[in-house]
C-alpha cells in the first residue's frame, strides 16, 4: 500500500474513532446523570484528550483540536446526537466495541508517528503511542468516577504497546512501502477483538492483608 494511501486510511480511521469515542463517552456521562454541557465535555475529553496530553508532554504544538477546531464540533455533535438517540443505541454494543478497538490501534499508531516526526527516542515513540491510545479513556473514567479501563485486568494498554512496537518494527524493515500502518492496524485490532472474545486478561495483584 503506498504511503499516501496509508496516511489517508489512518486519517479516515481517526475521524471514525473520535466520533465513536465521543458517542461511548456520552453514554458514560448519561449513566452519571450529567447535563448536556457535561456530556459534551466528557465526549471531547475522551476523543481528543489522549492526543492533547501527548502534545503537551512532547511540546508538539498546536494541539490537534486547535489546528482543526472542526474536530470539537464533530465530537460535541456526536455526543448530543447520542443523548437524543440513546435508547436506540443499546443494540449496537458490539459495533461500539469494534469501533473502540479500531480507535485504540489507530490512535496508537498516530501517536507513534507524531513522536517519530520529532526524531524522539524509540521508548518515547512507543510511550507517545500508548498515551494517545489510552489517555482519553483514562480521563473519561476519572471524570465519571470509575476505575480506568487501563488499570483493570483486560488487555488494553498491552494491545497498544504491541501495536506500537509492531508498527515500529514493520516501519523499520518495510521502509517507504507503506505496509507498516495497515499491518499493525490489522494485528492490533485482531488482538484486541480476540481478547474481548475469549476474555484474555493480565495477571491481577490481589492483596488483602493488613499493613503494620
Amino acid at each position: 500500500m503506498p504511503t499516501e494511501a496509508s496516511t489517508l486510511l489512518l486519517h479516515s480511521l481517526y475521524l471514525i474513532a473520535i466520533v465513536a469515542e465521543a458517542m461511548t463517552a456520552a453514554l458514560a456521562a448519561g449513566r452519571r446523570d450529567m447535563d448536556w454541557v457535561g456530556v459534551c465535555v466528557i465526549a471531547c475529553v475522551t476523543a481528543l484528550g489522549g492526543g492533547s496530553m501527548r502534545d503537551v508532554l512532547l511540546g508538539h504544538y498546536p494541539l490537534t483540536w486547535v489546528a482543526h477546531p472542526e474536530y470539537l464540533g464533530m465530537t460535541a455533535g456526536a455526543a448530543l446526537l447520542t443523548a437524543l438517540c440513546a435508547p436506540m443505541l443499546r443494540h449496537l454494543r458490539k459495533v461500539f466495541l469494534l469501533l473502540d478497538a479500531l480507535g485504540l490501534v489507530a490512535f496508537t499508531i498516530i501517536g507513534c508517528k507524531v513522536a517519530q516526526q520529532m526524531d524522539l527516542s524509540l521508548s518515547v515513540v512507543i510511550i507517545s503511542g500508548v498515551i494517545t491510545g489510552c489517555a482519553g479513556g483514562v480521563l473519561r473514567d476519572v471524570l465519571c468516577n470509575d476505575i480506568p479501563l487501563l488499570f483493570r485486568s483486560e488487555l488494553y494498554a498491552s494491545v497498544s504497546l504491541v501495536t506500537g512496537g509492531l508498527y515500529l518494527a514493520l516501519d523499520h524493515y518495510s521502509g517507504a512501502s507503506g505496509l507498516a500502518v495497515p499491518a499493525a492496524l490489522a494485528a492490533g485490532l485482531a488482538l484486541r477483538l480476540l481478547a474481548l472474545r475469549f476474555n484474555w486478561q493480565m495477571p491481577k495483584f490481589v492483596y488483602r492483608g493488613d499493613w503494620h
